[in-house]
């Protein structure tokens, strides 16, 4: 019998200001979300160590 896929996945939050900036290297954060209640992409306000700001993280496959 097999087992069924659930619904929690993990998704990868990357920073969407770094690009901007200029600066070398990412912000990127590891999280899950639920796949049935949120089937779009999540935006979440994190804090970005290089930028030293919280700024918006964009999920990204």
């Amino acid at each position: 019998m097999a087992k069924a896929k659930g619904n929690r996945v993990q998704v990868i939050l990357e920073c969407t200001e770094m690009k901007s900036s200029g600066l070398p290297g990412t912000s990127r954060y590891i999280t899950t979300k639920n796949r049935k209640n949120t089937a779009e992409r999540l935006e979440l306000k994190k804090y970005n160590p290089i930028l030293k700001k919280m700024t918006l993280h964009k999920e990204i496959k």
